[in-house]
């Protein structure tokens, strides 16, 4: 193969942006280099000799090509054609021996086949003959009641007979079949009469206890057809429970609830002789002594019935109670003893739906970490015993009556509540310094209490109407304790002597003093919030508890709601209490304020004496309050929240009516509104000895309104002149676009009313165009300054104070 020469790519002149005159121009860079253009002419005529050389080499090289390529794809094509013969060869080779293999193994296959048919056909004739011989042999222990070798005999024909079900068009194969069908009914029939000669229907039971025969026929029926089995069981528990319904007949005195548990002992004492004398005679898996004690459970249930149905009358609470005691026992004693299993298939017997478990005992036990006063109603229970399936399948009977426990627990409630009114003002409200104090009644206690001893009680007895009528009467104690021991217990104003209303508590007293709460009376108020906060979580885990109880179906109509928000009502009225109880204390001194004659202060001294008295009057009452809601601390804050929203706007108005001021009192007043914030900011924390950070919420809403406060101060203390400036200084310190705001700035610096009024015309000047409103008219409104715009103006006002001080 000709080698096709490879060329220097990096000649210049093999570029393929060559540039003549810069070639030139690199090879004879000055005029000196000219003198050597001769050796440069020859060197390219050297350079071109050699390029046609090498062209030439190429041109010849390429010649011989086609022929080259023509040669060997002759070769590959005769290649080929003697592959293709040599696979030929080899498939018809293959195809021989195949053919061969065949041949020898045609004898073999049909040696096979006969081997296979002839083994199933000796196979056959065994079974046919077993069959024949069965069916005779069947037929001769039949006539003589051998029922021990029938039931393995029997067995084994109907198995054999299995095998015959494809040959069931031959004759003599159905003829054997019905023969065997009839030995089987007659085997049914002869061992239903061997049972009734042994327990007749009526009279009593043969002395002598079972016998083998009747023991060996229980063998057979389980051969038989079922429907055989079913009607042993059926007579036998009918002839064994016919004295149960002699002796406890609806006209007996022993029937009635108050000698339940005569029944109960009746059965005991026939399953122990049933086991004495018949236990071996029936087959374990029947289960006799359950199917007993099952059928007893529903003869029962239907007399009970039927009899309370005729004397309702007579019903007592604690007779009702007592029989469901008894009967639920027994249940338990039968869940105890057997499984169940034959409650789905009782002869004769539509199968019981199991209830769910409603028994408080299977759930978990308390945590360690629940209060007593919680752990009757949200405790985690253990289990302790497995779901009972027999539960209900008698105490059933008891739920239509079940109004009469419901009446009584409306009566007992309502008489438990008479005595927690009596008890309480017997008792009178807990004493201030002790553990009474603040702490919740125990009547609540006692109540929730009472309410699970009966919602597990009603449990046990129903899961359905009677559950939603007992949740109703719930609701209606539950108002009731909330009304008369907890509202009705709420100190009264002095000025509502007639009841308690949110307008006579938001009075204001001005110019009288107000009568203030006792400290024992700040301890009720706070004992009753304490208990309205329990009543409150504990009656949401009993709406839980009751929905867990119910049935699913019922689930929707169970609904607390209305109990709870009377419970937040309880709350929210000892808040209320006790903020105006502190609110109208602070009133005298706050009237005391605007009545001061500013005007004619000389000098900034110490704290006036009305903050004094305020301080005074919110040390004596917050500690109180604090230590007594120890245990509820958001309503604590609560609490300071809403007195601070109530005393800081009062404190404004005040403040607008200390009318003239001058500069010294203006400055006065900046002290002294400092002071109060200092004060309200620390009152979470007042006269503690632990020292804890009041609550961001708490701390924002006293910084915005002391601020504005502060701010209505300084506007006061600037300089009026010139007008724009003061304007202007207002509306960006105070963001406050009502005119009767600034009126009562001009009027707290003592101006003229001519100069007030182009003071009035000029601020409605100056004031920034707002926004349309949704109406279309003009909505006068301000930005609030920002957390840092607030946070740097108290600072300077911190830094004016202090220099005034000094």
């Amino acid at each position: 193969m000709t080698l096709i020469p490879q060329f220097n790519i990096q000649d210049p002149l093999d570029r393929p942006d060559f540039n003549a005159v810069e070639y030139i121009n690199t090879l004879f860079p000055t005029e000196q280099s000219l003198a050597n253009i001769d050796e440069v002419v020859n060197k390219i005529r050297l350079k071109i000799r050699r390029l046609d050389d090498n062209i030439r080499t190429v041109v010849r090289g390429q010649t011989n090509v086609g022929q080259d390529g023509r040669q060997a794809l002759e070769e590959a094509q005769k290649a080929i054609q003697q592959l293709f013969g040599k696979i030929k060869d080899i498939k018809d080779k293959a195809e021989k021996s195949e053919q061969m293999v065949k041949e020898i193994t045609r004898d073999i296959k049909q040696l096979d086949h006969a081997k296979r048919h002839l083994t199933t056909s000796i196979t056959t004739l065994n079974h046919l003959h077993m069959l024949a011989g069965g069916v005779d042999t069947l037929e001769a222990m039949t006539r003589k009641r051998q029922y021990g070798e029938v039931a393995n005999l029997l067995q084994g024909v109907v198995n054999v007979l299995e095998h015959f079900q494809k040959y069931m068009g031959i004759p003599q194969i159905r003829q054997l079949s019905e023969r065997v069908k009839a030995a089987q009914s007659e085997l049914g029939t002869q061992i239903l009469a061997d049972f009734e000669e042994a327990f007749p229907s009526q009279g009593s039971k043969r002395p002598g206890g079972p016998s083998m025969v009747l023991r060996d026929a229980c063998l057979v029926a389980n051969v038989l057809d079922p429907r055989i089995k079913q009607e042993i069981i059926k007579k036998f528990i009918r002839q064994h429970l016919s004295e149960y319904l002699v002796l406890f007949q609806e006209n007996q005195d022993v029937a009635w609830l108050d000698k339940i548990d005569r029944r109960y002992a009746w059965i005991k004492r026939q399953l122990v002789d049933y086991e004495e004398k018949y236990g071996r005679m029936f087959p374990e898996e029947w289960c006799m002594t359950e199917r007993i004690a099952v059928e007893f459970c529903h003869i029962t249930r239907t007399e009970l019935a039927k009899l309370m149905r005729a004397r309702a009358r007579e019903i007592e609470v604690k007779l009702l109670l007592f029989a469901i005691q008894r009967t639920t026992n027994f249940e338990g004693l039968l869940a105890k003893r057997f499984s169940g299993s034959t409650l789905t298939d009782v002869p004769g017997k539509k199968p019981e739906t199991p209830l769910e478990p409603t028994n408080p005992f299977l759930e978990d036990e308390s945590e360690d970490n629940v209060s007593e006063k919680d752990e009757d109603l949200d405790r985690p229970k253990k289990p302790k015993a497995p779901e009972n399936p027999f539960h209900g399948i008698i105490s059933k009977c008891f739920e239509p009556h079940l109004y009469v426990y419901i009446e009584s627990q409306d009566k007992n409630l309502g008489e438990l509540i008479d005595r927690f009114v009596a008890d309480f003002r017997a008792q009178g409200p807990p004493k201030s310094g002790t553990e009474e104090g603040g702490a919740v009644l125990p009547s609540c206690a006692d109540l929730f209490v009472y309410y699970k001893k009966c919602m597990v009680q009603c449990s046990q007895l129903s899961t359905g109407e009677p559950m939603i009528a007992l949740t109703t009467i719930f609701q209606k104690y539950l108002r009731e304790y909330a009304w008369k021991i907890l509202s009705g217990n709420l100190p009264k104003t002095s000025s509502n002597s007639g009841g308690l209303t949110i307008s006579s508590l938001l009075k204001e007293k001005e110019g009288s003093e107000v009568a203030k709460f006792t400290t024992e009376e700040l301890c009720l108020i706070c004992s009753i919030l304490s208990t309205a906060e329990y009543c409150l979580a504990t009656t949401q885990q009993l709406e839980e508890k009751l929905k867990e109880k119910v049935d699913k179906s019922l689930i929707e109509r169970i609904n607390l709601t209305g109990e709870m928000d009377t419970f937040s009502t309880v709350i929210s009225n000892s808040i209320q209490l006790l903020v105006q109880d502190l609110d109208a204390a602070c009133d005298p001194a706050l009237t005391a304020m605007s009545k001061m004659p500013w005007q004619s202060v000389e000098h900034v001294g110490d704290q006036s004496p009305y903050v004094t008295s305020v301080i005074m009057h919110i040390k004596q009452n917050v500690p109180i309050i604090r230590d007594n809601l120890a245990a509820t601390r958001k309503y604590f804050t609560q609490f300071c929240i809403k007195f601070t929203n109530s005393f800081i706007p009062k404190f404004i108005n005040h403040l607008f009516r200390c009318k003239p001021i001058s500069m010294v009192g203006a400055e006065q007043l900046l002290l002294d509104t400092h002071s109060l914030k200092t004060v309200l900011l620390d009152l979470p924390s007042i006269g503690s000895q632990v020292l804890r950070k009041a609550p961001a919420s708490y701390t924002k809403i006293v910084v915005k309104g002391m601020t504005r406060a502060e701010m209505i101060l300084k506007v006061v203390m600037a300089p009026h002149e010139p007008p724009v400036v003061f304007v202007d200084n207002y509306i960006k310190l105070l963001a406050d676009g009502n005119p009767e705001t600034f009126q009562k700035i001009l009027d707290m610096k003592g101006l003229k009313r001519s100069e007030q009024n182009s003071m009035l015309e000029l601020f409605r000047q100056r004031l920034p165009t707002p926004p349309s409103g949704p109406d279309g008219g003009p909505s006068l409104s301000f930005s609030a300054p920002t957390p840092e715009q607030e946070s740097s103006r108290i600072r300077k006002l911190e830094k004016l104070i202090k220099k005034r001080i000094q």
